[in-house]
């Protein structure tokens, strides 16, 4: 029997900012940014996010702060003027039907290509260590490049190009912020062991690998109040080919530093990103514990586990990707307990409006029937 899904679609109060329920919209790569190299949200980009506004918080996908930033094609940036003024139109629409709206800022570090560097210059990461991964260029999934090691100076630069893409954000009208620390891209490379092996102040130590991180938030917080700023982590997850020695201790750290800024939120993959939910042992409830703000749960959720996690407080809100994809209204049918479209991965990842605005509302669905 379906439980009552009270406690999922009641409001939530994230710092100054009223929610009108807890469901969040994941951030999804879609690469659908204008394919003029220019990297720019399109008009298809309004309607996608005006489509899914019943959520109490969109996260945006993730937007790379600079050109170097980048390691997908066809994905959206906020560094040049372009890039804001189409992503204020996005914003604008989202807030016409009463929706929140925050940015997801990236840099991918090493999971990057040449083909998208500009000049084809080598990706940047904490230590020249090649990411076993793919990334996906103009002739379709590719082996990413070797990266080179990023100097002292330029680290500090990278954490500035965070604050100019964070007020950039502001300009285009965004609600607030959340900085892409998951999954194996530049910040969490910075943290882990398995990819940092600097021996500068951002390596070495715990505290000096998460050095860069607390930075970026710092950096941010010059431009957004810090209850408008969130954080992504997966301490476990083995993504684009990241690890670490002692995932707990690393991010209990973390997290720590994270609740004396008094920032708005973490939003915690807890497990494999997009697979097993015990991939490894970890005690989440201690990440929650320790951080005063509000604690976003993610990752193979469905509609009763998510309803569960927040009636017994181990979620004030949880995230839901794939879902999202392929059913505009899903907090409607969240309220309903009803069916759910699926979803068809072959649509993911570029292309036009088949998979992206055309999946059908259960409204839509019965003026059909």
């Amino acid at each position: 029997m379906s439980l009552d899904p009270s406690p999922l679609l009641a409001p939530f109060r994230l710092g100054d900012l009223e929610l009108k329920n807890r469901v969040v919209m994941a951030p999804l790569t879609r690469n659908r940014a204008t394919p003029d190299g220019s990297d720019t949200p399109r008009e298809m980009h309004v309607r996608y996010y005006v489509q899914r506004a019943g959520a109490g918080l969109i996260v945006t996908e993730g937007s790379q702060i600079s050109r170097e930033a980048q390691g997908y094609l066809w994905t959206p940036g906020v560094y040049s003027e372009a890039q804001v003024a189409g992503w204020r139109k996005v914003t604008d629409a989202v807030h016409e039907v009463g929706g929140r709206i925050f940015i997801q800022l990236w840099h991918v570090g090493r999971v990057s290509h040449v083909s998208l560097q500009e000049g084809g210059k080598a990706p940047v990461a904490p230590s020249a260590i090649l990411a076993k991964t793919k990334t996906f260029v103009a002739s379709g999934f590719a082996e990413t490049s070797q990266p080179r090691a990023l100097a002292t100076d330029e680290v500090r630069r990278i954490v500035a190009d965070f604050g100019r893409a964070a007020a950039n954000a502001r300009a285009a009208g965004f609600d607030g912020v959340e900085i892409h620390g998951a999954n194996g891209y530049l910040v969490d490379q910075f943290l882990r062991d398995g990819s940092n092996k600097r021996d500068d102040v951002y390596g070495g130590s715990i505290e000096n690998r998460t050095r860069f991180a607390l930075e970026v938030v710092d950096e941010i917080a010059k431009v957004w109040p810090a209850s408008r700023i969130g954080i992504r982590i997966a301490p476990v997850s083995p993504a684009n080919d990241i690890a670490d020695s002692n995932p707990q201790a690393l991010f209990g750290h973390l997290v720590g530093k994270l609740g004396e800024r008094k920032i708005g939120y973490i939003h915690v993959v807890e497990g494999q990103t997009g697979g097993a939910r015990d991939f490894a042992p970890f005690d989440y409830a201690a990440l929650r514990a320790a951080f005063p703000g509000a604690y976003i749960a993610n990752n193979g959720y469905d509609r009763d586990t998510a309803i569960d996690a927040v009636r017994e407080g181990r979620a004030d809100m949880v995230a839901f990707g794939r879902w999202f994809i392929s059913n505009p209204d899903l907090v409607e049918r969240i309220k309903r307990g009803a069916p759910l479209n699926a979803f068809d991965k072959s649509t993911f990842y570029g292309g036009g409006e088949a998979g992206y605005t055309d999946y059908p509302t259960l409204a839509e669905m019965a003026a059909t029937a």
